[in-house]
Parts: C-alpha cells; structure tokens; sequence
C-alpha cells in the first residue's frame, strides 16, 4: 500500500514509499486516509498527498476535521464520523480543503475501519469528482464511437491481435466483432494485403509515429466477388505515462469515391483527347496523313492497336466493279510491337470482307460493334494470316467502328486492347466512337479533295500537250511548274504552227485552282487555237478571248501572252 501509517505520534522521518497503485492509479487517481477514534491521521497515501496537497509527515497525527473540513460542513462531518463509527458506510459528494485553502469536491466512500488501538475509526476512499466525471464522459464517447461511428475502428495489443472492433469494421470485413478477438489481420481477412498493413502497424508500435490515410485494395467475405478501397489510419495506443500498448486502427471505405475520382479523371481525360482530335486530325488534305493521324490520337491513350481501313469502291470509284466491291484497303495502322504478326499488315494491302461477317453487318448497317473471340475465324479467312488470327485470340478487347461521314460508310477502323489492359467499358466505347464519327468527316474531307484534285489533273493532261513540235528556225523549250503540289488548275502554254512558216507562241492562266480552272483553260485553249489557225492578229486573238471570258460568266479571269514569229520578218 502507498500510504505513511502513525501509531498514535507524529513519527520524525515517514517510511518508505513504496509506490503508486499500478494501472488503476493511472487512470482514476484514488486517495486513501484513515482516522483514529479520536479523528486523528493515523495513515496517508501520496494519492491523498497529490490531491489535497499536504506531505504524509505534515498530517500524520493531527485531528482530521480542522485541517481538512471546510468550516460550514463540521457539524456535517461529525455527524458522519459518529454513523461510521457506529458500524454505517455512508457515500457522499464533499468538499474537503486543500493544503493552500480552496475546496475541493471530492466523490467519498468513508468506511467503518479499526485504528490501530483496536478502536472504532474510518477508513475514507476519496476521487476527486472531475476526475470521475471527466472519466465517465471519456467512456461514454468512446462507447459511442465504437458502437456508433460509421468509421471502421479497432484496438490492437502489441502482439497486433485485436481487442476489440466495433460494427462498422466487422460489416466492411463481413467477419463478426467476437471473431476478430484475439486474432491477427492476416488470419481475418488475409486477402486484402494483410501482411503489408501488418508491417505497417508494427512500424507504429515501434516508432510511436501515426500512419494517416494509407490506401488498401481487396476483398474481403463482405464483398468476395468486388475489389473494394480503403483509408486506412493507424496511431499508438498511450497510457497517461506514454507507454505503448497497442494501436488504435480507423478504416473508411472510399470505394465509391475512388471510383467518382477515377471517373472524373477519365471524363477529363476524354474530353482533352476530344479537344484533342480537333487540332491533330486533318490538319492535310492529304488522305493519308490524315489516316496516320487518326491512328496516332488512338494509339496509345485509347487502345493498344489501330487500324484504318477505306473501301475500294470509295477509293477509286471512277473505277468501281464487281472485284471491288467489298473490298478494303488499309490507309494506316500502328500495332503494339514491331516483332508481333502484324507488323506484316502495313498500309497499302487490301483484303475482301467475308461475306456474313461482323464486318459486312458494320458497314451494311454503319453501326459499330464490339468483337469477340468467335468473331475471329469468320473475319480472316485469308489462309497466309494464320499469325494474324493467333495473335488476335491474345487480344482482351476489340471493337470495329464505321467510317461514316455524309450518310455514307467510307471504311471502318478496327481498335484492339491487349489483355494486360482493362477491356473497352461504355465511356470507353463511346469515346472512340465520336473521335472515330470526326475522324471520319476529315477523311471523307481529304478523300474528296483527293478525288477533285485528281480529276483536276486528269482533265489539265488531257487538255493540254506538252510536247512541242519541231519548227524550223526555232528552239523551243517549255516547261509546267505548279506553284504547289496541292495546286491544279488553268495553266497552260502552247506552240501552234501557222501558215506561211510562222509560229504561233501562247502562255495563259485562268484564275482559280481545280477541275473548274481546268476545264475553263481547256475552252481558252481551243479558242486561241482555232483564232491562230484563222490567221487572227495577236491583238484581235486578245479582244476575241476577253470576249469568250466574258461570255463564260462575270467571274471568270484569266490572263494571256500570245505572240507570233515570222522568220521572214527576224533579224538575222
């Protein structure tokens, strides 16, 4: 017992002290102090000593009432002192003095106790009353935290087996409160990284430092069949003298807003590459290019493969038949490695759609569609693809989506995924489905202006001959220089034999590019010819011409140079 002991004198130097009552001394401070028959100190623990203030040796011996009952509570105090000496234990809230003069209330159990003359006395068991209500407010919010908070809790001793664990977390591991006590994380709920966590705690234990919002993915008997996230805090549980007794765990499933998280993430990211396509894709004219870019924005960020492919009837339709029909070229396509089969398919092959196919309903219906692994076998019937098909019974996801621009099916572009990726979801599929619908208009774009401009060239061949004829007296030299490869149109030059030896000289533009400038510089063409070959002076050939311009419409402008050798009339 922590308490000095007087026989009946004030004793000159107090015993020994052995020490305070253990863990109880620790969280509820208990004073203790016995009275003689007389109501004299005869005992004093150093409990009483921290609570009233007064050293054993100072006490010991001395009537109790004067030094420690307020003047008001004396009568009070003797009339409890007589009931407990008469055999009654009374409890009771009291005010007791202090060493420097105030009060202090104080929760009392004053008990029947012989002195040690073997006469009546009392023994009285003192708590100071905030400790006891700070206590009892201490214990009802923790009761209410572990029986009410959503927020998974728990307490580990130093062995990290659990002590106890409230509802909340016994839900989230689907494992009852009574069967996490006294067992280990790893033997509750082992598939959800248990070691690691169990790693992490001990670290808490021995370092004293806290672990805030450490992540953990799993399953756990709740939820077997779904991967499930959560934060998870871990501190050290301390007693009023530091030491570490365990750790205190709080767990929150964050699952939900992992996943918002993720997908506010992967709708920004959408969006961008939305953004995106507007700046990289058709950034040409050229049919091509614009395929390649198309399969760039694709790869990688949305798939593992791309691969652009146009119809031939679309590409040369001028020369469509029934050997084309249902055949489709590849304008561009990136694969995952240059060592895999595909890097045989470059642009340029072409290959005709099974009939029945998931590739004949796509582009018949103009729908995109995903495909499967029983789709395979009835999309390459080619037999020098045999790689191809192995390779592409590794693939995880795939999907064929129409090149539809202008109510018309151009091609389709086939998108893949590798199985070390997730699989195509809706946002996914969606996402690709209107970069491809853009894409689509940009290559119809590029193919039409293909088309014109290689009519255009087609048309300014076959009205103009650059092959110049021989002339006596003459060396003649001409040479067609577009001021760009994209530009076509009414340029031409010409040499027109005339009677009497002379030669006729013509060099002439009509304003504007494509078939139209073309087929206009074909008619100015024809009419410098027959003018020339009527014998027309160069100055009437111009007024005739800017006649015909005229006619041709108010738009129409062209300029001409036409002049006439004579070798009669040259200076020698």
């Amino acid at each position: 017992m922590d308490t000095h002991q007087s026989a009946g004198e004030v004793p000159a130097q107090p015993p020994a002290v052995v020490g305070y009552a253990g863990v109880l001394r620790e969280i509820l401070p208990i004073a203790l102090w016995r009275e003689d028959a007389d109501g004299r100190i005869v005992e004093w623990s150093l409990a009483a000593r921290d609570l009233l203030g007064h050293q054993p040796e100072d006490v010991l011996g001395r009537p109790a009432t004067p030094l420690l009952v307020p003047d008001g509570n004396r009568d009070l105090a003797d009339q409890l002192t007589r009931r407990v000496q008469a055999g009654e234990t009374v409890v009771g809230t009291l005010p007791v003095r202090h060493r420097d003069g105030h009060d202090v209330t104080i929760e009392m159990w004053i008990v029947p106790a012989t002195d040690p003359r073997g006469r009546p006395g009392t023994l009285l068991i003192a708590v100071e009353t905030s400790e006891v209500l700070h206590m009892r407010d201490s214990l009802a919010a923790l009761e209410s935290l572990f029986t009410q908070s959503p927020i998974g809790l728990a307490t580990l001793g130093p062995d990290l087996r659990f002590l106890r664990v409230n509802d909340a977390l016994a839900r989230m591991n689907g494992v009852s409160a009574a069967e996490h006590l006294g067992k280990r994380l790893t033997e509750v709920v082992p598939g959800v990284n248990a070691t690691a966590l169990e790693s992490m705690m001990r670290q808490v234990l021995e370092r004293g430092t806290t672990v805030v919002d450490a992540r953990r993915t799993g399953r756990t008997p709740a939820d077997p069949d779904r991967d499930r996230t959560w934060s998870c805090s871990y501190a050290p549980l301390l007693d009023n003298a530091g030491r570490r007794l365990g750790v205190i765990a709080s767990l929150i499933d964050i699952t939900e807003g992992q996943q918002a998280q993720i997908e506010a993430e992967r709708a920004q990211h959408r969006f961008a590459l939305l953004a995106e396509a507007g700046t990289r894709i058709g950034t040409t004219l050229d049919l091509r290019q614009t395929a390649e870019e198309v399969v760039q924005l694709l790869v990688p960020q949305l798939a593992d493969s791309a691969d652009v492919q146009l119809l031939e009837e679309v590409l040369e339709p001028d020369e469509a038949a029934a050997s084309t029909r249902g055949v489709v070229r590849r304008l561009a396509a990136a694969f995952p490695e240059p060592s895999a089969p595909t890097a045989k398919l470059v642009p340029g092959m072409t290959f005709r759609i099974p009939p029945g196919s998931v590739y004949e309903r796509v582009i018949a219906d103009g729908l995109p569609m995903n495909l499967y692994q029983s789709d395979v076998p009835a999309l390459i019937t080619d037999p020098r693809s045999d790689r191809l098909r192995t390779y592409l019974t590794t693939l995880g996801s795939a999907r064929l989506i129409p090149l539809v621009a202008r109510g018309k099916v151009l091609g389709a572009v086939v998108v893949t995924r590798l199985r070390t990726r997730e699989p195509f979801d809706e946002q996914d599929c969606v996402l690709v489905d209107e970069l491809v619908a853009r894409a689509a208009l940009n290559i119809d774009n590029a193919r039409m202006y293909t088309s014109q401009r290689e009519a255009a060239l087609t048309l300014q061949r076959s009205l103009t001959n650059n092959a110049l004829p021989e002339v006596t007296g003459l060396e003649l030299t001409g040479r067609y220089l577009p001021a760009s490869d994209h530009e076509v149109g009414g340029d031409w030059f010409d040499v027109i034999t005339l009677p009497e030896g002379r030669t006729g000289l013509v060099i002439g533009d009509v304003m504007g590019h494509g078939i139209h400038a073309a087929a206009v510089m074909g008619q100015l063409r024809t009419a410098v010819r027959t003018l020339a070959r009527h014998d027309v002076s160069p100055a009437q050939m111009l007024r005739s011409l800017d006649a015909v311009v005229s006619d041709l419409g108010e738009d129409e402008m062209a300029t001409c140079v036409y002049a006439v050798h004579d070798p009669a009339t040259a200076p020698a």
